[in-house]
C-alpha cells in the first residue's frame, strides 16, 4: 500500500470510526488495514488513533494529520478532475441549524442535486459546536463569529438579525422602539453550545456593538425551538 492509499485508509478509518468498516469500504482485509495504520504511526513517530472496544478516535496528532490528509487528497482529486473533466462525486456531509437549513439550503437543494448528479448529501441539523474530525462532517454552516480553529473557513453571506416577538406579546408588553426601551421586557434565551451560557441581545448603536441582557423564564439551545417559544408569546427573540 503506497503513501496515498494509506492516507485514504486513515481518513476512512476516522470517518467510519472503525477499522472493520473502513477496510470493507476499501475492499481490504481488516488485518491489512490495521497493519498499514501501525506502519504509518511508526513512520511518523506519533500515535494517531485511540482504539477502544467500541470505536476509533483521533488523538491530537491524529486530528492534525487528518486535516493534512484531507487537504492533500482534495488537491489530488482536483488535479485529476481538471484533466478528466470529471464532475464532483461522493458523499457530502453538511451540518447547519434547522433555520438555516429550512430557509437557505432546502429551497436550493433540487438545483444543487441537478447540477451535481454524482454527489449524495447527508444533512445534519443542530446549533451545537460540531467536531468535524470526530463526527466525520465535511462542512458546517453557522451564523456568527467563528471560534479560533485550524479549519478552513469562508464567509458565505451577511445576515442581518432582527429583534422580534409575537403579536400577542407586543400587545401585552408594548413595542420597544430602541434598546433603551427594553426595560420591563422578557427574552426567550438562546443557550450557546460553546459556553453553556445564555447569549445577550446585540444591537449596533453608532457603529458600536451594544449588549443587552434581558430576564427570561425560558431558554433553548435550538433555534427552531427558540422561535416557537417566541411565537407562543413568551418573550422577545433575536433571529
Amino acid at each position: 500500500m503506497d503513501r496515498l492509499d494509506t492516507m485514504r485508509l486513515f481518513v476512512r478509518v476516522l470517518e467510519r470510526r472503525s477499522f472493520t468498516a473502513a477496510a470493507a469500504d476499501l475492499g481490504l482485509p481488516r488485518s491489512t488495514a490495521t497493519e498499514a495504520i501501525r506502519r504509518l504511526e511508526e513512520h511518523l513517530g506519533a500515535r494517531l488513533l485511540e482504539r477502544t472496544t467500541r470505536q476509533v478516535n483521533a488523538t491530537q496528532d491524529g486530528e492534525a494529520y487528518y486535516r493534512r490528509c484531507l487537504s492533500i487528497l482534495a488537491e489530488i482529486e482536483d488535479a485529476e478532475a481538471a484533466f478528466r473533466n470529471a464532475e464532483p462525486f461522493g458523499l457530502l456531509r453538511i451540518d447547519a441549524s434547522t433555520l438555516l437549513t429550512r430557509t437557505f439550503l432546502l429551497p436550493r437543494l433540487p438545483e444543487f442535486l441537478d447540477r451535481y448528479p454524482r454527489i449524495d448529501l447527508q444533512i445534519g441539523q443542530s446549533d451545537r459546536l460540531v467536531d468535524l474530525v470526530r463526527e466525520g462532517v465535511d462542512c458546517v454552516i453557522r451564523v456568527g463569529e467563528p471560534p479560533d480553529s485550524g479549519m478552513i473557513m469562508r464567509r458565505l453571506a451577511m445576515i442581518r438579525e432582527i429583534t422580534c416577538a409575537s403579536p400577542a406579546y407586543l400587545e401585552r408588553h408594548g413595542t420597544p422602539a430602541s434598546p433603551d426601551a427594553l426595560d420591563g421586557h422578557q427574552a426567550v434565551g438562546f443557550v450557546s453550545s460553546r459556553t453553556g451560557e445564555t447569549l445577550p441581545f446585540e444591537f449596533t448603536v453608532a457603529g458600536n456593538i451594544r449588549e443587552v441582557r434581558l430576564p427570561g423564564r425560558v431558554a433553548a439551545n435550538n433555534s427552531d425551538t427558540a422561535a416557537d417559544l417566541a411565537r407562543l408569546g413568551l418573550g422577545l427573540i433575536q433571529a
